[in-house]
């Protein structure tokens, strides 16, 4: 299984703001840029190509030295309900007046099983 990384658009690249490229995520997180790829191709992060140069992941994808509580989960709804990885970041932050903020917000505030029903009625 190879790895493929989408192309972000502008829009989308404005509403995450804070970027990592993979390499200094891996850094983070404590793993190798071999690993840190591995967990691409599971879905337990994703990551875009922002120009040239490595894949990038929203620097909110990690806290405290690991990703983010929920988040793998969410992204595997997504996924299964046929977003791709630009398209799972732009839902992920994207304002939803009903949360209130935006999907990752929730996820930050530790509210990601209201955040993965949201993601599964998506694929209804």
């Amino acid at each position: 299984m190879t790895l493929t990384v989408a192309k972000i658009d502008r829009e989308t690249d404005q509403l995450v703001g804070e970027w990592l490229p993979l390499s200094e995520a891996a850094e983070k997180l404590g793993l190798s840029v071999g690993r840190a790829k591995q967990l691409l191709k599971d879905k337990k992060l994703v990551g875009v190509r922002r120009g040239g140069g490595e894949p990038q992941i929203p620097a909110v994808f990690i806290a405290d030295g690991e990703v983010l509580k929920g988040l793998p989960g969410t992204l595997t709804v997504l996924s299964d309900a046929g977003y791709d990885e630009v398209e799972s970041i732009r839902w992920l932050f994207t304002p939803d007046d009903s949360l209130p903020g935006s999907p990752i917000d929730a996820i930050v505030k530790g509210r990601h099983t209201e955040v993965k029903r949201r993601a599964q009625a998506l694929g209804f």
